[in-house]
């Protein structure tokens, strides 16, 4: 029989030839196993397969035919037809029952909003999250993975480490030790797929469904938030004011709090040093850890960062999160925890039950980026672009968008985030989109009811040249609210 077919007509069982073909390809449509618009084989092929008649075949295409499972195309042959998903009459009963409660199947597990608008991108997009990649080095990447491919001879045939590819954990621990004091080596690392799957084995580790409080910005990172819910934390957001998040506003139950210190996601500003060490204090008198999300911390436009939180740490209790989807490309998926000697074994473990490890011909090519200065080299120049829109963005925001608009200070990142005054931000994206600007609402990071009016403007993907025009528009579309 055609093995595309695997066909089951019950040797031996009641009823005709006719009846059991007929069946047994009316069964396999209504599976799903034969996909609507595929080509059935012919009749004689049927018959010399199925072990019947060429007429016993011929009639059981005719009855399918006039049932609607197939449409004949005289000498075109017999295809499936494409019927309503209702027509197959395929049971969902086994989507319900023991998982009515998951979250993911509610569709209320992420906390990722849903976006207020859809359809084509319009032609202006502050996109949050994306960076330049117009000027990436991907000649130099695709050489050094040529390279990498060479120099794997018989390694395929081996899994590669769980914790990351050896060679490219020392690059990142020699990356972040120069570039933002974290020390650390190799053994301290853990390669995942972008800062995403961070959180993830993080939460994985850490938390006990229903009963794990953990502490989040207010307003926050919506993906990191996704983690922790996925994994049955329960969230307490924290207020955050000039300084960053609000140390004396934690719950007494939090055993977890997450921070973007370095340029606070969405708002923009930076922990201050004061702030950093109250809550390493805090944490240290209530045995809990913390997660330091590193976002868009390459990129500052000041002559020394901040030390980071796991750089003032003394005690193993901060999980720092970097990733190279914004310093590299989004694209890439990889991703790192520098995390605590503790907690090291327990999240190898649960990488090696989620994926193993990132595909190792990337991994080796990325640690030969790094090792040969190519990725500094990148983040250099970046830095300056990404400055350069930056102070347009400063410059043109009053022009256009006048008294109601008010930026807030940053010192780092790919966004600046933009208060509003006495105007509706959900409404005014709309509008924006409709005038070809696409745009985020600072309602997309808040947690309840009743967060502050205000846009966030990625610059990564917009060029300095395109914001003048983006920015007139969106002034337009501001006026008529």
């Amino acid at each position: 029989m055609d093995p595309s077919l695997e066909l089951d007509l019950q040797p031996g069982a009641r009823g005709t030839r006719l009846a059991r073909l007929h069946g047994a390809l009316r069964e396999a449509i209504a599976s799903g196993r034969l996909a609507p618009g595929l080509r059935l084989p012919s009749s004689r092929e049927l018959a010399a397969s199925a072990g019947v008649s060429r007429n016993t075949a011929v009639a059981a295409y005719e009855l399918l035919a006039s049932e609607g499972w197939l449409e004949a195309r005289g000498a075109g042959g017999s295809f499936v037809a494409d019927l309503p998903r209702a027509a197959v009459a395929m049971s969902d009963r086994a989507s319900v029952a023991p998982w009515a409660d998951s979250r993911w199947l509610r569709r209320d597990g992420g906390g990722w909003p849903a976006p207020l608008v859809s359809g084509p991108a319009p032609g202006y997009r502050f996109q949050t999250g994306v960076p330049e990649i117009a000027h990436f080095p991907f000649d130099v990447l695709r050489r050094l993975q040529t390279r990498a491919l060479q120099a794997l001879g018989h390694e395929p045939a081996r899994y590669p480490e769980a914790q990351g590819l050896r060679a490219l954990r020392e690059a990142i621990a020699g990356h972040v030790s120069s570039s933002r004091a974290v020390a650390c080596s190799a053994d301290d690392i853990v390669i995942t797929a972008g800062a995403q799957q961070a959180f993830d084995l993080i939460a994985r580790v850490l938390i006990t469904p229903g009963r794990t409080v953990a502490a989040v910005e207010n307003p926050g990172y919506p993906p990191l938030r996704v983690a922790l819910l996925g994994a049955g934390a329960m969230l307490a957001p924290v207020p955050l004011d000039a300084e960053g998040l609000v140390v004396d506003a934690l719950s007494g139950d939090a055993c977890i709090v997450c921070v973007t210190p370095s340029h606070q996601a969405p708002l923009g500003m930076p922990m201050s040093l004061a702030r950093r060490r109250e809550l390493l204090n805090w944490a240290a008198r209530r045995q809990a850890v913390v997660i330091e999300d590193d976002y868009d911390g390459e990129f500052r436009f000041t002559a020394r960062p901040l030390d980071a939180l796991k750089t003032l740490d003394r005690d193993g209790r901060v999980f720092y999160v970097g990733t190279l989807s914004k310093s590299m490309f989004p694209a890439l998926r990889l991703g790192y925890v520098v995390a605590p000697a503790w907690a090291r074994e327990a999240l190898v473990a649960a990488q090696r039950a989620a994926s193993l490890s990132m595909p190792v011909l990337m991994q080796a090519a990325v640690a030969d980026f790094i090792a040969e200065g190519h990725l500094l080299r990148h983040v250099r120049r970046m830095r300056g672009e990404y400055a350069e829109r930056r102070r347009a963005l400063e410059r043109l925001l009053p022009r256009h968008l006048g008294a109601r608009a008010a930026v807030l200070p940053a010192i780092a990142g790919l966004h600046l985030a933009v208060a509003l005054d006495g105007v509706d931000a959900d409404e005014l994206v709309r509008r924006a989109w409709a005038a070809g600007v696409g745009v985020e609402p600072l309602s997309r990071y808040w947690l309840g009811e009743g967060g502050p009016q205000g846009l966030v403007l990625g610059y990564g993907s917009i060029t300095a040249g395109r914001i003048p025009e983006a920015l007139k528009r969106l002034g337009l579309a501001l006026g008529t609210l």
